[in-house]
């Protein structure tokens, strides 16, 4: 692999590696291995579970009085894959992954992937350097989305909310439709509108049916003025009836 690329690769997640095979393999897709043993897959599963540890060991010390139940939703939000992915095209892991003929360009790569290497890399650096050189790349990813998703009382589970909020005002459960997909078999991207009775809301696009239906309920939200973003951007409720179902949403 390229030095350089390697280089900025770990100046960008502030660790540098001691044994640069190790980052080497997490980066290695297994499209692009002669044998899934040399691909990032082993360290994947390995920096799942370092990520979920670091992630509850952080809620529990730093929100005292919430209960198992919402530090688990905290911890959902702040380890999902929309979220790893996220995180790893933020520190440009996308970029660097050596992949296969056959999985198309970089621009297209599946959520999955971007949030597999991300995990490879957290099972490297712990295998290299130890939990604490982990644990400090893991902070400075997730502290701000813990404190965001603390705040906002929802947990970022807008379809939760939209259900309860038709549920209050009398209309119709809401449903999701499928209006439109694109792209490649591994790289599809999904467009999804709320529907509730005759009424259909403004529909968005995601790259997963997972991720494009959030992102349906939170239009739903914002049309009929449940949720508003306040001086911060952060997406809160403002129905007092809701706040009460909510009640960390500000």
């Amino acid at each position: 692999m390229d030095e350089k690329m390697l280089a900025d690769l770990e100046e960008r997640i502030g660790y540098h590696f001691r044994d640069r095979s190790l980052l080497c393999t997490a980066l290695t897709h297994a499209s692009i291995a002669d044998r899934r043993l040399v691909s990032n897959e082993r360290l994947e599963f390995l920096g799942d579970s370092v990520l979920g540890l670091i992630a509850c060991e952080h809620l529990f010390r730093w929100l005292p009085e919430r209960l198992e139940g919402e530090l688990t939703k905290i911890k959902s939000h702040v380890v999902s894959r929309q979220t790893c992915a996220e995180i790893a095209r933020e520190l440009q892991l996308d970029q660097c992954i050596v992949l296969g003929k056959g999985m198309g360009p970089r621009s297209t790569l599946p959520a999955s992937v971007s949030a597999a290497v991300l995990e490879s890399i957290l099972g490297a650096i712990y295998l290299d350097g130890g939990l604490e050189a982990a644990r400090n790349l893991v902070l400075r990813m997730i502290e701000s989305r813990v404190e965001q998703a603390s705040r906002s009382g929802h947990q970022f589970n807008y379809k939760s909310v939209v259900q309860q909020s038709m549920n209050s005002i009398g209309l119709a459960p809401p449903t999701y439709l499928v209006l439109d997909e694109k792209g490649p078999d591994h790289a599809k991207c999904f467009e999804v509108a709320v529907v509730s009775g005759d009424r259909r809301f403004p529909s968005c696009w995601g790259a997963t049916k997972k991720a494009a239906e959030q992102l349906a309920a939170l239009e739903a939200l914002r049309e009929l003025g449940v949720m508003k973003p306040d001086e911060s951007g952060l997406e809160v409720i403002h129905w007092p009836g809701l706040r009460e179902r909510y009640p960390d949403s500000k």
